[in-house]
């Protein structure tokens, strides 16, 4: 028998394959070219996907966390069980060996400065079903968080109902569940899904939901995400996001039925708000001590200043940051702060995981007066408190 562990991180796992490039971001538009041969580094090879991010930072913040991904029985998913083994032996212990399937693995693109762009072949991911979970070890766990659903076929297949029942089964079991997304390829069968319908039966069984901005509203919004897309031109789609926008989507992903929602925010930072104090309070095992001051809450944690080195991962170290805070039971201006804070530490590394530190340097960092970024909103609603959280009143 597995020893119960504070969290399980299940869903897409695969290979990244990162070639470190040189020069500023001035010259990308004109080294992209047809024909052109680019020097790079020496490729940096890490396990990427939210199992592999989200899980092992998790594990690295001093949170026991048992792993649940699926790779082939290949040279590929060799690569990923070492590299998972060489964190701690333990974190491979419930990674599944399909021999029928090939391992998944994405290639980086990551220049110095610029967003990155991935080139992805979902392999062994694309088989995963909610029969590869195993409820047993879930149901001994405080934290269920699963990750990136868009990139794994049975999961969004006939309606999404694998990933429903995944959840449902789940949160029967009295464990807190966690979802994030992943952006889909919209010239693919994920980016045609209806994803309003698959959340909408999905989200009633989720308590925490951490997407990114601009995947969410794609989902939602297709037209929506075209203006904003193009209102934005090569900055980041956060850059023109507004408060407004944020309570209005907030608003819809609570009525959908999850008590917490985070959105990711870039280089903005990170958004929280939750529902009202019986959602709060129905949040499972993981559940906050004090339910009033999580309840009805809405937070914008804006990022730390740091030289970045890489945006791989730092999403799914985001959402790491979170989670922790709420197993360690911190407030949610505190989990916010937490958020923000680890994926500042995961953008100082272009590996994935290397900036990351453990979770009391992290804090002592924080406490020192680690520099915040500017926030600026024009909503009088809003106010800044000690912690340089913004938080919005009515």
């Amino acid at each position: 028998m597995t020893k119960p562990r504070d969290a399980v991180v299940a869903g897409h796992i695969c290979l990244d394959l990162i070639p470190p490039f040189l020069g500023s971001r001035s010259d990308w538009k004109e080294a992209f070219q047809p024909g052109r041969l680019l020097k790079v580094g020496p490729v940096i090879s890490t396990t990427g996907g939210a199992v592999s991010n989200t899980g092992r930072a998790l594990h690295k913040l001093g949170v026991s966390t048992h792993l649940m991904g699926k790779v082939g029985d290949d040279l590929l998913g060799q690569a990923i069980l070492q590299v998972v083994r060489s964190q701690d032996p333990v974190l491979a212990e419930g990674m599944i060996v399909d021999a029928a399937v090939d391992s998944s693995y994405t290639v980086v693109i990551n220049p110095p400065g610029v967003d990155r762009i991935f080139l992805h072949c979902p392999g062994a991911n694309d088989t995963f079903t909610a029969d590869d979970v195993n409820y047993e070890i879930v149901g001994q766990t405080r934290l269920f968080h699963f990750g990136y659903p868009p990139l794994m076929s049975k999961m969004f297949e006939r309606a999404g109902i694998q990933l429903k029942q995944m959840f449902q089964r789940v949160k029967a079991a009295g464990v807190t569940t966690s979802l994030d997304m992943a952006f889909p390829d919209p010239a693919s069968p994920a980016g045609e899904a209806d994803w309003t319908s698959i959340l909408g039966q999905t989200l009633p069984h989720v308590d925490i939901f951490t997407p990114n901005v601009e995947e969410i509203t794609y989902m939602l919004d297709g037209e929506r995400h075209q203006r904003l897309s193009d209102a934005a031109g090569d900055d980041e789609f956060a850059s023109v996001v507004t408060p407004e926008m944020l309570t209005h989507l907030s608003d819809r992903l609570l009525d959908m039925g999850c008590g917490i929602v985070g959105l990711k925010l870039g280089a903005r930072g990170f958004y929280v708000r939750t529902g009202g104090r019986d959602a709060i309070a129905a949040l499972g095992r993981a559940a906050p001590s004090e339910t009033e001051r999580w309840a009805n809450r809405e937070l914008w944690a804006p990022c730390f200043e740091v030289e970045v080195k890489g945006t791989t991962g730092a999403g799914d170290a985001t959402t790491a940051g979170f989670l922790a805070g709420l197993l360690a039971d911190l407030s949610p201006v505190e989990a916010a702060t937490s958020a923000v804070a680890v994926g500042g530490c995961a953008v100082e590394a272009a590996d994935t995981l290397k900036g990351i530190r453990p979770w009391d340097e992290i804090w002592q960092r924080v406490k020192r007066g680690w520099a915040r970024r500017p926030l600026q909103t024009e909503d009088n609603h809003w106010r800044r408190d000690q912690q340089s959280v913004w938080t919005r009143e009515e």
